[in-house]
């Protein structure tokens, strides 16, 4: 799966997320776009993107988007704080559609 980290997502996650292709926003020139061009600039691109920003579904309409959303929901954004929620965020990469939104919380 292609996943893109929102550029409020520690870049080390990357790393815990095997056998998918992950790259950050930030890297791509994305991390300085707001929600919906953010969102409109990746379609098609990736099949999901992981994020820390809890409004972006209730603000956003992501039904009808080729890719889903992961909210991650942790006491920070701090890798430490995200780490336990990895075991749940590879599950969610295989069973999320394609505008769906989903949040995962410790």
């Amino acid at each position: 799966m292609r996943v893109l980290l929102d550029a409020c997502v520690p870049h080390q996650l990357g790393a815990l997320l095997t056998g998918h292709k992950v790259l950050r926003a930030a890297d791509l020139g994305l991390g300085d776009l707001d929600d919906r061009p953010l969102l409109n600039a990746i379609e098609g691109s990736f099949d999901f993107l992981v994020t820390v920003d809890r409004r972006l579904p209730k603000q956003q309409v992501i039904s009808g988007r080729t890719f889903g959303v992961i909210v991650l929901r942790a006491r920070s954004n701090r890798l430490t704080d995200l780490k336990p929620l990895v075991e749940r965020l590879l599950q969610a990469l295989t069973t999320l559609a394609p505008g769906e939104a989903r949040e995962i919380s410790g």
